[in-house]
């Protein structure tokens, strides 16, 4: 099919060794480039076709529409308790969240993105506090990509 052709570029060869490099060593990784460049095809690519077993990927594709509890509640579905406050993919795994359009949620009254505020506060405190227990829940062994 002619809709799955993907000719590699030297950029497209250059996202995907600088991306690989920060992920495996559980870095966060913001591509920033313009529209319709192949950015998230070629994170997709490798995160479906080449990346390691030991790399589980999760996408998430942000929107107007995108809801903080719900993202919330993806992310810690696909995490387990390793210890008391301590959260994160199975034991010797590397969950790669992809969120596709970062910069899609809409502002509510006061100028906030609660999408992009988790996100944030993620990478600021090292996770977030659980909804229903109000503990904060330490997020360990994920990456980002956006």
């Amino acid at each position: 099919n002619y809709d799955e052709i993907v000719v590699p570029t030297v950029d497209s060869i250059r996202l995907k060794h600088i991306m690989k490099t920060l992920l495996l060593q559980s870095k966060h990784v913001l591509v920033p480039g313009g529209t319709g460049t192949g950015k998230s095809i070629a994170i997709q690519r490798w995160l479906s076709k080449e990346a390691p077993d030991m790399v589980q990927s999760f996408t998430v594709n942000f929107s107007a529409q995108t809801h903080v509890n719900t993202l919330q509640d993806n992310i810690d579905s696909r995490l387990e308790k390793r210890r008391r406050g301590v959260f994160g993919p199975p034991n010797g795994k590397l969950l790669c969240i992809f969120v596709d359009d970062l910069n899609m949620p809409q502002k509510e009254f006061y100028g906030a993105q609660p999408p992009i505020e988790l996100v944030r506060m993620w990478h600021d405190h090292g996770g977030w506090y659980d909804r229903k227990e109000l503990v904060f829940k330490n997020v360990i062994d994920v990456a980002h990509v956006s």
